[in-house]
């Protein structure tokens, strides 16, 4: 083990008042009903489908906080997953995964874990602790994994050793098809339901001739996967019996770059995706539903132009909960139900990559009605977010130098 000692407090965020969902008392700071994004958007003829589709108001939290880094020196630091006893697992893109406990002590890599691509957005992915860990220390993982002929995404789960230093029995539980010799768009998050059922998020590996497979319900490329927690295919999805050829562990399609998936309280299923240059989308998937992409998309091509007809809308494919243009890269995200804010309970927070922040969602029902970055002058890309057992967030940066990081009330 090596001890990297807590560090100082990075900085204060004090914070003025918010407005009034969820809990939220006041007003946002500066006009009310203002919106948090003021910036010009990449495509300014588009418009929302529905009113407050993007740029909600900007609200802020009436309470002191301040983060810390509690450990440093992870490589690009990927998937966050808190176990029993208060200790994180972290996985590093590279290939390796470590425990780090809370005051900071970061373990060596654990033993037992496959090979993985590790060029370009591929490597070691996201890391969930199973649903019965009590009984039998089961974790789950996701990576991009070295085929003949390139790579994909797969999904492996193993038992952690008792003391901690390996895994034992490591089964490889899905594996993404086809097959394809390219460096990104893998996806990957994960998160059990309450029914334990295990959601994988998959990216399209983002080419020009791959885009069309999120289309394809015999491609696991840009899909929402649900599958149980020993690989095998839950008989309420949707196309369980395969009608039109579809994959059975398909749950929902036309999906870009899905890098968050989140249980609601409710069981409702949320995910956030990559856009171009706009588009980053937060989804509610539901079962056998398509989400347009790369047919409909918010947005712009990278170069410029418009994505294929340039259309935001069509008649069976649905539409994001809620877009950003510009984008903010969001990657991973998980509800708020901790007691340090408990005005937070029920709100949504995503790693912002690209904008360098927490972005805190006020949900009413399906709906965005209130935004606020946390953790702004960070200064680094946040990868993935979680809540401590004293409800306090925590958060890992994907750097060379990746920091966890603790937010919490002062």
């Amino acid at each position: 083990m090596r001890l990297i000692a807590l560090a100082a407090t990075v900085s204060a965020l004090v914070m003025a008042a918010a407005c009034g969902a969820n809990g939220q008392d006041g007003a946002p700071a500066g006009e009310p009903g203002a919106p948090l994004e003021t910036r010009a958007a990449n495509a300014p003829d588009q418009r929302p489908a529905f009113a407050g589709q993007t740029r909600a108001p900007g609200v802020r939290t009436d309470r002191a906080m301040s983060h810390a880094v509690v450990a440093s020196g992870l490589e690009h630091p990927w998937g966050l997953a808190l176990l029993p006893d208060g200790r994180w697992l972290v996985t590093e893109k590279p290939g390796r995964m470590r425990i780090v406990s809370a005051q900071g002590q970061v373990g060596e890599p654990i033993e037992g874990l496959p090979a993985v691509s590790a060029r370009g957005q591929g490597g070691l992915l996201d890391v969930v602790v199973g649903p019965t860990f009590g009984q039998d220390r089961l974790i789950y993982w996701s990576y991009a994994e070295p085929r003949e002929g390139g790579n994909a995404t797969a999904v492996a789960r193993g038992r952690l050793s008792d003391d901690g230093t390996r895994v034992e029995n490591v089964q490889v539980i899905f594996h993404a098809l086809p097959t394809y010799d390219g460096d990104k768009h893998f996806g990957s998050s994960l998160a059990f339901d309450r029914q334990g059922h295990l959601f994988v998020t998959l990216g399209e590996r983002s080419d020009r001739p791959m885009r069309p497979q999120a289309q394809d319900p015999a491609s696991h490329m840009g899909k929402l996967i649900r599958i149980n927690a020993d690989g095998s295919i839950p008989q309420d999805n949707p196309f369980a019996n395969r009608q039109g050829g579809a994959l059975p562990e398909i749950w929902s399609s036309g999906h870009r770059n899905v890098q968050g998936v989140a249980i609601a309280a409710d069981g409702s299923v949320w995910t956030m995706e990559h856009g171009t240059r706009g588009g980053d989308e937060l989804n509610r998937p539901e079962a056998g539903k398509n989400y347009g992409w790369p047919v409909i998309a918010y947005g712009v091509e990278y170069a410029g132009g418009p994505i294929n007809e340039g259309i935001t809308a069509r008649e069976g494919l649905e539409q994001p909960v809620y877009y950003w243009d510009p984008v903010i890269a969001p990657g991973g995200m998980t509800f708020y139900d901790g007691a340090m804010f408990p005005e937070w309970r029920g709100n949504l927070l995503v790693a912002a990559l690209k904008e360098k922040h927490i972005a805190r969602l006020i949900l009413d029902g399906n709906r965005v009605v209130g935004e606020e970055r946390l953790m702004s002058d960070i200064g680094e890309r946040v990868r993935d977010v979680a809540v401590g057992p004293d409800g306090a967030i925590w958060a890992i940066t994907d750097e060379q130098d990746g920091k966890l990081v603790r937010l919490a009330a002062n």
